[in-house]
């Protein structure tokens, strides 16, 4: 890139993240009845026009063979009406939410009467980067305008015919609704160097979140002057404890796995204890392999299901994202807790059995976003914890773990009401 073209690239940027600070400062102080007048007009405005979306998404899919995407890829890109209308429900879902802005977090009254309240505030400005699927540049305008955030979407390449048609009409809708303009910005622009001059901009944008692949992730983190809110991978474990029932343990194991096999909380990896194993694994293994799924293990996996085959160090820490698990048999409840927090991602592990202790030594000692006891790995989502939607899961510890909903995308300021009081 010549001096010039990267002058004008850093101008471009720097214009959009200043109309995303100034359009940050005026959400704020909206109400949450503009906010969700805003998100159900343009759920109307969304269908209303979607034969305007439709168009601008078969340019996409003409698009799509030269970018290499598969059929899999290529459908979750295209819409149609019947999938318009599900984006313009999600937005309406997203209408019925709480409004978190301006709730009383905490409130006390001092020995000298001043009155202190914390409150929740928005982030201010978010850059939310992801990959593909139209879909989500929805879900995360939505997501972020109501919390009170502004957003600057940077999305796919795949989907950025689609993508501008969708932020268009909310842009339009903004208009009409008493919301900034420039409260939902869609990057106009597929180089990837505008990545990198975004994350420079850590005076007007507050937070960047990444939704994508372990390499994207890993360069935003390593490039963003902002926090960066992220999980690298979903390696989760389904572990079957001795005491557990195995009806239920084949249940949980085969949803965890074969319910939807590309996505972060997809178990990925099989513990057993050695006292079941015999009995669970043969069942299991032919369970696995009728869904297309091939079996990676140990020595003992291996001679008690047909058609395994050895695994190695890198299977055990693998997100295999398709039909591929690994497995482990166990001696002990610690050994499978010590297996998960070394191959594990902190993403989301699951534990079955009939015995509390163990269940209560699981929870405490494994090292997750979400740990769940006689429960599918699926379940590790905001819509499925009752948080509404979610813009993505977060495996870190500051500022927000698990499914990041409304909630996850705020702050809180600590307001302080007197009557003439000074500090002695």
């Amino acid at each position: 890139m010549s001096v010039a073209e990267n002058t004008k690239l850093k101008d471009y940027c720097v214009d959009v993240a200043q109309r995303a600070k100034a359009a940050s400062t005026e959400l704020a102080t909206l109400t949450g009845e503009t906010k969700n007048y805003w998100l159900r007009r343009s759920a109307a405005q969304l269908r209303a026009r979607a034969n305007e979306i439709i168009e601008a998404n078969e340019k996409d899919l003409a698009a799509a063979p030269g970018y290499g995407l598969t059929d899999a890829m290529v459908d979750r890109l295209r819409l149609d009406v019947s999938r318009i209308d599900g984006i313009a429900q999600g937005l309406e879902e997203i209408a019925m939410l709480p409004d978190p802005i301006g709730e009383v977090i905490e409130s006390t009254v001092r020995p000298n009467g001043l009155e202190i309240l914390k409150t929740r505030v928005p982030l201010g400005v978010v850059f939310f980067i992801y990959e593909s699927r139209p879909n989500v540049t929805a879900d995360a305008a939505a997501i972020c305008v109501k919390s009170g955030n502004a957003v600057i979407l940077r999305g796919g390449k795949e989907a950025i015919h689609s993508s501008q048609a969708i932020v268009t009409i909310l842009a339009e809708t903004a208009a009409e609704c008493g919301v900034p303009a420039h409260a939902v910005q869609l990057v106009n622009t597929i180089d990837r160097a505008a990545v990198g001059q975004f994350l420079a901009l850590n005076q007007y944008i507050s937070v960047a979140i990444p939704r994508g692949g372990e390499g994207l992730i890993r360069r935003v983190a390593a490039e963003a002057t902002m926090p960066v809110i992220k999980h690298f991978d979903g390696n989760c474990h389904v572990y079957i404890d001795a005491d557990a029932d195995l009806a239920m343990a084949e249940q949980i194991v085969l949803n965890s796995k074969c319910h939807r096999m590309g996505v972060c909380n997809a178990a990925e990896s099989l513990l057993v204890h050695a006292d079941v194993a015999a009995e669970a694994l043969p069942k299991l293994g032919t369970l696995l392999r009728e869904n297309g799924v091939e079996v990676r293990g140990d020595q003992r996996t291996c001679e008690l299901v047909e058609g395994a085959v050895p695994a190695s160090d890198e299977d055990y820490g693998a997100e295999f994202l398709g039909p591929v698990i690994s497995s482990r048999v166990v001696a002990s409840l610690d050994e499978a807790i010590e297996h998960i927090n070394r191959y594990g991602s902190g993403h989301t592990d699951a534990i079955v059995t009939d015995s509390l202790a163990a269940a209560r030594r699981f929870t405490q000692r494994v090292d997750s976003s979400a740990v769940m006891v006689n429960a599918s790995t699926r379940f590790n989502d905001g819509g499925q914890f009752g948080l509404g939607a979610e813009i993505g899961i977060s495996t870190d510890k500051f500022h927000a773990r698990g499914p990041c909903g409304l909630k996850e995308l705020t702050s809180y300021k600590y307001l302080v009401y007197g009557a003439g009081q000074v500090r002695q």
